[in-house]
């Protein structure tokens, strides 16, 4: 059961910044919400949300319950009023300085500091500002009405002490559930000066609803009432029913301490939370992620990119934080999938399925062999003893939901499986024993079977893939007791039948390449305002491009013209045979990225790079910069590329393409042009207002590049130009570091 939590000030205020109604706000995230978790192979029973009559309906029985068992206190509060706004301003309405010492983050809000996670009250803020009108508000008395934590401590403690042991409750949830019993349970305020939020059945209260984190929780009971009429034999049988419920470490205390209270509060026999796994924070690169500031890559961006689910699901579970702050890097994401998934995981299944694949000259066919002897074969044996521990280890893992530990383990076997492979030389078995040769594949099949089930709550599309390619349906994925599935597990030679025809193989995952971090890299740096402003900025330069271009007169090779003013009448006069106009659009100016950078071994003043310009195959280009640009920085970096100049020996090593540098006017300085960091491989630099298509290969006869090359030049602001016009890609344009009005070549 999960969902949307959709009342409360953080709506309000999201839906006053995009100029619409709240409801529409909730409609529009949770079906982005949805479509998110359904491309993350994520599935739930019910994914429902909490604006619905059956919330209203349970919210406010709950409420009555606690009013009647006197639970409940009515007391005037201090809260702050926004004079312009003419309201009172609930907690996420307010934002200032963190009062906490040694804190000062000054957009705190008025519930909780983000920076140092106290919880506060809005009138704790320091130099507090309505975040509607930005004015500071002043203080003002208001009704509300208060849970009585400190009444209903007994009952909860004897709750925590029970479950937080029988439940294996993780250390940072017990951590922060006694630093709250430590610091005096207080009373709650469980109303807000709001409109959006289940309204409070009572006379004097009727203008107000509950506080969002009195309601969320209580999304579980109701989203499993739209799920099914009977949801009391789940909600209200704790004798039957397990609770289990997963979080990040922020919202402990609502769920450990605040929603059991309300619960125990009622006098009836709610099944109450027995595990709780919390995480920690995962941060992004060099900082936070933060929703609210828009800092990281978020599931909407995740689908964007053409990196699998399976990898992302694997990589962020692999990484989750569940004891202390993991770090999301691009460059790990990719070490993981490229050693542990592609050459570790992948590799092995795809070595044993592609093997057995073979026609019978070289393999078997695509028939699982038999395995006679294994039980007396003694590198078979140990792997089985092995590999049945580790499948009792994740079995263990998982029940105490330690999911990375899980994870670990499981990955393990495909580890296992590489050194059996190794150990056993297959390979030469086939041809020297092959008896032993079918005992180690039917086993190594069985591996990649049980692979396929301890992997699948982590990435069930692999397992599904994996099925595929052992030609298996879907449903054969599960691992359990009744089935003697464990104990088959040391037995990996028995799991899969002998004379089984498998599917086709295929390689399960593509390594990510270097360019392809960095692409991503630089997609997602700073903040969504960040890349905004850099489309911005793009869309400006843009602009200033095309006001140049009205001004700009292009030389025609003979005659000074306007473009503009040549007449299509003249064109079509023109014959057929007529050399095309000698201009920057006939050069072919790519992005590259130099993959391997080195001196050249013959000649002292020469780099030889390795240049990815978008093709099958990287391009080598000798260039004498070795007295201008050290080495190390020639390495990794995006530059400009001409493409198509004709191939040309420079000390015995032929140079397929050419760099381009500018250079000051006594040549003792030369920087490289620099396209965007998130300017694509292999994209053509244009120039916007000279179309056309460039030449296969210029002919050196024509001076094609010697022609174009005098109007190559940086300008004062350091954008490179063909005479006016900037050398553009799809994200901005190209720049020097530090050479104006130099020239290029």
């Amino acid at each position: 059961m999960c969902g949307t939590d959709e009342y409360g000030t953080a709506t309000e205020t999201k839906a006053l910044e995009e100029n619409c109604t709240p409801k529409q706000i909730c409609d529009k995230y949770h079906a982005i919400h949805k479509d998110v978790y359904k491309w993350f192979d994520i599935s739930f029973d019910e994914f429902g949300r909490t604006s619905t009559p059956q919330q209203t309906e349970v919210c406010q029985a709950i409420f009555k319950k606690l009013w009647d068992n006197n639970w409940l206190s009515e007391n005037t509060m201090q809260q702050l009023y926004c004079d312009t706004c003419k309201k009172f301003l609930a907690d996420r309405l307010v934002e200032g300085n963190c009062p906490t010492p040694g804190c000062n983050y000054d957009s705190a809000r008025g519930d909780q500091c983000e920076k140092c996670g106290k919880l506060l009250n809005p009138t704790e803020l320091l130099e507090p500002r309505c975040k509607v009108c930005r004015n500071t508000p002043c203080i003002r008395d208001t009704d509300h009405l208060f849970l009585e934590l400190p009444l209903l401590k007994d009952k909860l403690e004897a709750y925590i002490n029970e479950m937080s042991v029988s439940g294996g409750w993780s250390q940072n949830a017990i951590y922060t559930t006694h630093a709250w019993l430590r610091e005096g349970l207080k009373s709650r305020c469980i109303t807000r000066d709001l409109k959006w939020g289940v309204p409070v059945p009572h006379e004097k209260y009727k203008d107000k609803v509950f506080y969002v984190w009195f309601d969320a929780p209580i999304g579980y009971v109701s989203i499993t009432s739209c799920y099914t009429t009977e949801w009391e034999k789940w909600w209200k049988n704790p004798d039957n029913v397990e609770l289990y419920q997963f979080m990040g470490k922020d919202n402990v205390p609502f769920h450990t301490v605040i929603f059991p209270s309300t619960l125990l509060g009622t006098g009836e026999r709610w099944t109450l939370m027995k595990t709780i796994s919390v995480t920690e924070y995962l941060n992004y690169e060099a900082g936070k992620f933060s929703k609210s500031k828009g800092i990281g890559v978020f599931g909407n961006d995740v689908k964007d990119t053409n990196i699998p689910v399976e990898v992302w699901r694997y990589y962020l579970l692999t990484n989750r934080p569940e004891v202390s702050d993991t770090l999301f890097t691009w460059a790990d994401l990719q070490a993981k999938l490229n050693s542990e998934l592609l050459s570790n995981l992948g590799n092995f299944i795809n070595r044993v399925l592609s093997f057995i694949a073979k026609d019978q000259a070289s393999g078997y066919g695509s028939i699982i062999p038999d395995a006679e002897g294994a039980e007396s074969h003694s590198l078979t044996k140990a792997l089985g003893e092995r590999v049945g521990s580790c499948v009792q280890q994740y079995i263990e893992a998982m029940e105490k939901v330690k999911l990375k530990q899980g994870l670990k383990v499981a990955m393990s076997i495909s580890s296992e499986g590489n050194g059996y492979l190794q150990e056993s030389q297959f390979w030469k078995l086939y041809k020297e024993d092959r008896p032993s040769c079918s005992i180690v594949m039917r086993t190594a099949c069985g591996l990649v079977y049980l692979l396929a089930c301890l992997l699948e709550p982590f990435m069930p599309s692999f397992s599904r893939e994996v099925l595929k390619q052992l030609n298996l349906p879907p449903e054969m994925l599960s691992l359990s007791d009744e089935g003697g599935d464990i104990e088959n597990s040391k037995r990996p030679w028995n799991i899969l039948p002998a004379g089984h025809r498998i599917g086709t193989p295929a390689p399960l995952f593509k390594e990510l390449k270097d360019e392809e971090v960095e692409f991503y890299r630089a997609k997602f740096a700073g903040s969504q305002a960040d890349r905004a402003d850099r489309a911005l900025k793009a869309e400006t330069e843009a602009k200033n491009v095309a006001e140049k271009l009205n001004k700009v007169k292009i030389s025609d090779g003979n005659k000074k013209k306007e473009r503009a003013t040549k007449s299509s009448e003249t064109k079509s006069k023109a014959p057929p045979s007529v050399e095309a106009e000698i201009s920057i659009s006939r050069l072919d100016i790519r992005v590259g990225l130099i993959t391997k950078a080195q001196k050249h071994p013959d000649a002292d003043s020469l780099y030889v790079e390795e240049i990815d310009v978008g093709e099958s195959q990287p391009r080598t280009v000798v260039s004498g910069l070795v007295k201008y640009i050290p080495l190390e920085e020639m390495q990794n970096r995006k530059v400009c590329v001409l493409c198509n100049l004709k191939p040309a020996s420079m000390r015995g090593i032929k140079s397929q393409a050419m760099v381009l540098a500018a250079s000051n006017s006594d040549h003792t300085k030369v920087e490289l042009v620099e396209p965007p960091k998130d300017a694509v491989v292999g994209e053509r630099v244009t120039f916007p207002g000279f179309d056309g298509k460039p030449d296969d290969i210029l002919n050196p006869k024509k001076k094609v590049w010697e022609t174009v090359q005098v109007d190559l030049h940086t300008n004062k602001e350091l954008v490179a130009c063909y005479k006016d016009v900037p050398l553009t890609t799809s994200v901005g344009t190209c720049k020097v570091a530090s050479i104006s009005e130099g020239s290029i070549r």
